[in-house]
């Protein structure tokens, strides 16, 4: 069963010195319970495409569904039943982990009493119960990449989109995020949609890859079969083989993705 699917989905963007067609037509349909590594190198149109998927920003063609609701004539079914951890994440450094959740539970229309019964359930799931009274200004970088991740986590979305989650973390951290990707789909069959830059990571977690350049898709599939059509070798790395399909290096993981 298709939890987002995408038809044509395109974004012009009008500037001063006309109109720069940032997505092209994206088609795509990603399966209930994926894993789903969404790359492509800079000005590819994978930002403008999740910013799209998420409701953030309006689509000026196509179509596109996300857990059964239309992103133009039902954007709050998309909120209800989606959740987005973006790369900068958004904590307010004054208050407690604690707090964080109960407000993020109650924004998503969660009484008091439920808020702060699925806060303490989320706390217990992903390690954070020794640091619910703890202001997130003093937490690690992966502990906050975890508290976003509950946060985004608070209304028991079908579908999670999870914007460069281990940007600048340790290798510790990151070993941590993985395993709590995978905890999530084996566990409650959450869909992951994943963007990263880090390109181990996405052969390490994702059942299928989606390679998008200069606004559609370029290449699909799992990670082995695209190495072997692409590069004659199953055994070949994911950089060998994003380098066959689009011809141009991944943005470096010390530097900062450019937005399109």
């Amino acid at each position: 069963m298709a939890v987002i699917s995408a038809t044509g989905l395109a974004r012009t963007f009008r500037t001063k010195t006309g109109p720069v067609a940032a997505v092209r037509g994206i088609d795509l349909t990603v399966r209930a319970g994926e894993v789903i590594g969404f790359l492509g190198p800079n000005g590819a149109g994978k930002t403008t495409t999740l910013r799209m998927l998420t409701t953030l920003l309006p689509p000026t063609g196509g179509t596109a569904t996300v857990a059964g609701c239309d992103l133009v004539r039902d954007p709050v079914g998309v909120r209800r039943r989606s959740g987005y951890v973006a790369q900068s994440g958004g904590l307010d450094p004054h208050i407690s982990v604690r707090e964080e959740l109960i407000t993020q539970g109650r924004l998503y229309r969660l009484s008091t009493a439920d808020a702060t019964a699925r806060a303490q359930e989320l706390a217990r799931e992903l390690d954070l119960d020794g640091l619910m009274d703890r202001p997130t200004g003093a937490l690690s970088g992966g502990q906050r990449r975890k508290l976003d991740i509950a946060m985004g986590l608070m209304h028991r979305p079908e579908v999670l989109f999870l914007d460069e989650p281990t940007t600048g973390l340790d290798p510790g951290s990151r070993a941590d995020l993985w395993a709590l990707v995978r905890w999530l789909r084996a566990e409650h069959g959450t869909t992951v949609f994943l963007t990263t830059h880090y390109l181990d990571e996405a052969d390490a977690l994702a059942d299928r890859l989606i390679i998008v350049d200069r606004g559609v898709v370029v290449a699909e599939g799992t990670p082995s079969a695209l190495k072997l059509h692409h590069t004659g070798s199953a055994e070949a790395t994911l950089q060998d083989t994003f380098l066959a399909i689009t011809g141009r290096t991944p943005t470096p993981a010390h530097t900062a993705p450019v937005a399109v």
